[in-house]
């Protein structure tokens, strides 16, 4: 008999953590499997952003996407980071391509010929980005309407393509450049991904004011209307503070569902996949799935 065949003592494994944990990844799975979204009325434009680096930016806009597409939602990524972390986690070499975001947006060429299919699903495409598009924070900034590149892009692209995607998520890099200037005016809603730590809120605050800065000077109909909070640790007493603190000061955007710290979710970028794909059945899986849920079936909240 096989190591791996032989029975647990009785009461080893029954009611252990770990057998509650499976019951209860399995439940939640059962549930996101059953549930269904409707396509929204408009195409929902998502810019995911925070200026600090390492919330899990990328992680967050990868996985909602994949997850959204599972459900049968026509989904397009466009990565507006140089280092074309999002590219690289639904599956396209940013290395070999022939073009990517900074062709759109430098060059004018139009978003559907620098588009590829994901093969993370047949309903995901993704406008890759690499580190050309360093470059284009000093080539935008003597063009004229610097600020609505993306946006007239996107627009071009809905107007002409008869198959119009559902949901737009732009990846933005960690900074207020001119890069996410475009992806903030270009979108109808902001998503913050917050990690549960000393300083969120500060954090938040601050893009808060930049995205009421943008709201003012070039896009009136951009709504900050989703946080989600991300490497959640339930064991540690400054986490829940967070949690309780975000929630108190934007209870509207604030999504019920929690992104927990586990390893799965950081691994899986270092194969080219996303955590769904990767590890279907781990808490940050089911997370990202239960949030993405929760996005299609809350609809926009405006704040």
């Amino acid at each position: 008999m096989k190591q791996s065949d032989t029975p647990l003592p009785l009461g080893g494994f029954q009611g252990s953590p770990l057998a509650s944990e499976i019951s209860e990844n399995t439940r939640r799975l059962t549930a996101i499997n059953a549930a269904t979204i409707e396509k929204p009325e408009r195409v929902r434009v998502f810019t995911v952003a925070n200026q600090k680096g390492g919330v899990g930016k990328t992680t967050t806009a990868v996985n909602l996407a994949v997850a959204l597409a599972e459900k049968g939602m026509n989904v397009l990524v466009i990565d507006l980071d140089p280092q074309g972390n999002a590219s690289t986690a639904l599956g396209i070499d940013h290395h070999a391509i022939t073009g990517s975001i900074y062709d759109t947006l430098v060059n004018n060429v139009p978003l559907i010929d620098v588009m590829q299919q994901s093969p993370e699903s047949k309903n995901l495409k993704c406008v890759p980005a690499n580190l050309q598009l360093a470059r284009a924070e000093m080539d935008l900034y003597s063009m004229l309407a610097r600020e609505y590149r993306l946006k007239n892009a996107i627009q071009q692209y809905l107007d002409a393509e008869p198959e119009r995607p559902d949901y737009i998520f732009i990846d933005c890099p960690p900074s207020l450049g001119q890069l996410t200037v475009n992806a903030l005016t270009a979108a109808t809603e902001v998503l913050i991904p917050i990690q549960c730590e000393y300083y969120a809120l500060e954090g938040l605050s601050q893009l808060k004011v930049s995205i009421d800065m943008i709201k003012g000077a070039s896009n009136p109909n951009l709504a900050l209307s989703t946080i989600l909070l991300t490497m959640y640790n339930s064991r540690t007493k400054l986490n829940t503070a967070v949690v309780e603190d975000v929630r108190t000061h934007f209870p509207t955007q604030t999504l019920e569902t929690i992104i927990p710290r586990q390893i799965g979710v950081a691994e899986a970028p270092g194969f080219g996949k996303t955590v769904i794909t990767y590890d279907r059945s781990s808490n940050g899986a089911i997370s990202y799935m239960e949030a993405a849920i929760e996005i299609a079936k809350k609809g926009v909240q405006h704040g």
